[in-house]
């Protein structure tokens, strides 16, 4: 693609969010290194200074746990990687509280779960806790609640935790800090070169993930990648950056060419919608028919029960649900107006039937077109306006 204009994309974002990954922050060995979380609160006071607002999301606490319990190696089993979090939490929070107070800035904590983002009335609790937190000019510094989570309810990886922030506080701009320079390809003599641009995380650019994890963290670069698909196709601009490097923060956001930028979709997509389609996590499925999908993809329709073929997963009026083709991937995320056990008695049926059948009609469609997010397709962007 041609050449990108990045001052233009990131310089004027005036609420960026920084996710700060394991291995920036810690040695080898686990240990916190104070010196880094001071250079990265320098960078932050600044962008602050020039009247951004910034949220960090800051992975460590599991680390800082290994080093501070000398244990030889990160742990494994889930209480364990609990006790870790619980005795480094407190350590890398103080640590932040530290660096930021030299600027004359405090920060404030906040510990979420999955849970916290996918109720809708928790998510909006969290919204206004964390523009109180702004309004009063801390620094929020997020992580996720790994004393409690359980596998059910937890991220796993900050990179899907600092994505579905984006969405949470209308970001302007992403970027997460790693250990690596950017995205990387290799060419027909195996020599490898940074991708400075990506125009759309396609099935081709997530086959450049080497597979890798870090050593005191869970993500890698297939983890950022696919927290940058979800926040690209709302709109927001990402950034894949070393945090190691000088600086790197603010030269990311001033537009020099650092790191790999992931370009944002056209249409900035509005909250609700970044909710129904990235946050969401979906309660079952509907199978539809192939005159639904072009209804809702090609016509931006609502769907009705007619187009039906299948409902899986049992779920309530108001839950998230994936809609698919059979045998295809999801292809929208919507809200539906009836049950599952609703839904089977009247899929394939006419709107004008369904009060026969169920003996009332609360709704004509099954999800509307207000409450429906389609895709491209499961790494493609969010069609304009839906």
């Amino acid at each position: 693609m041609g050449q990108v204009d990045r001052r233009a994309i990131v310089g004027e974002a005036r609420h960026v969010l920084v996710k700060v990954g394991s291995n920036v922050l810690t040695t080898g060995r686990g240990t916190l290194r104070s010196r880094r979380v001071g250079h990265l609160a320098d960078q932050i006071s600044a962008l602050c200074d020039e009247g951004r607002e910034v949220i960090v999301v800051s992975s460590g606490a599991i680390a800082a746990g290994v080093g501070e319990l000398r244990l030889a190696a990160r742990p494994t089993t889930m209480p364990e990687l609990q006790a870790a979090a619980a005795v480094g939490q407190g350590r890398l929070i103080r640590t932040y509280k530290r660096a930021f107070r030299r600027h004359g800035r405090r920060v404030g904590q906040v510990l979420l779960s999955r849970e916290d983002m996918e109720d809708r009335s928790r998510f909006l609790n969290t919204r206004n806790t964390l523009r109180a937190l702004l309004g009063f000019g801390c620094v929020p510094v997020i992580n996720e609640n790994d004393t409690v989570c359980v596998e059910e309810i937890r991220y796993g990886d900050n990179d899907f935790l600092a994505a579905h922030l984006a969405s949470l506080m209308l970001s302007d701009l992403v970027v997460l800090l790693t250990t690596v320079d950017g995205l990387f390809e290799t060419d027909a003599r195996g020599r490898r070169r940074l991708v400075p641009v990506v125009e759309r995380v396609s099935d081709e650019v997530l086959g450049l993930d080497d597979g890798g994890t870090s050593q005191r963290g869970v993500g890698g670069m297939g983890s950022k990648l696919r927290a940058a698909s979800t926040v690209t196709r709302a709109g927001v601009p990402v950034v894949v950056a070393n945090g190691r490097r000088r600086d790197v923060l603010l030269r990311v956001v001033a537009g020099e060419e650092v790191g790999t930028l992931f370009l944002p979709a056209a249409r900035r997509m509005a909250s609700r919608k970044r909710w129904i389609g990235f946050t969401a996590r979906p309660r079952g499925e509907l199978v539809v028919d192939d005159g639904a999908r072009r209804a809702l993809v090609e016509r931006g329709k609502s769907l009705l029960a007619s187009g039906i073929l299948a409902v899986r997963g049992r779920f309530e009026q108001g839950d998230a649900v994936a809609l698919l083709v059979e045998c295809g991937e999801p292809f929208a995320h919507g809200l539906t107006n009836y049950s599952s056990a609703d839904l089977a008695r009247i899929q394939g049926c006419h709107t004008r039937d369904i009060e026969a059948r169920l003996g009332y009609k609360d709704y004509d469609e099954a999800v509307h077109r207000d409450n429906l997010v389609v895709f491209d397709g499961p790494s493609g962007r969010t069609r304009s306006g839906r």
